[in-house]
């Protein structure tokens, strides 16, 4: 089964890294599971601590938009981690391909994120 995911690469501001994993892990990575986001892996780079990944899978292009949508509307987004988030990155580049289930349960498994953690059900 192919599936879209979506590759997040952000350069954060000097110094940010450790508060914006912080953020992420603790408030934002959950807020995508409660929407029944897919998140396959996010998390610093080996090579920068400034430098920052978030993979996120979807059944289909249209339900990416559409869970965006509704994700980025939500109260408890915008309420929530947004300011914090967007305050620390200086740029952010988004990427979207086709990948088997396979593959993106690799990439899953690389990182030590159980899908079970990953997504709602």
């Amino acid at each position: 089964m192919t599936r879209i995911i979506e590759i997040l690469m952000y350069t954060l501001k000097p110094g940010s890294g450790l508060d914006f994993h912080r953020i992420m892990q603790n408030v934002s990575v959950p807020l995508h599971i409660e929407a029944g986001i897919d998140v396959v892996s996010y998390g610093g780079s080996l090579h920068d601590c400034d430098s920052y990944h978030l993979i996120r899978s979807y059944e289909s292009e249209s339900h990416r938009l559409a869970s965006q949508d509704i994700f980025y509307a939500s109260a408890a987004w915008k309420l929530g981690p947004r300011a914090d988030i967007i305050s620390r990155i200086e740029v952010s580049t988004t990427t979207v391909m086709a990948l088997t289930q396979d593959v993106i349960d690799a990439i899953r498994a690389s990182v030590d994120l159980p899908k079970a953690d990953a997504q709602s059900a």
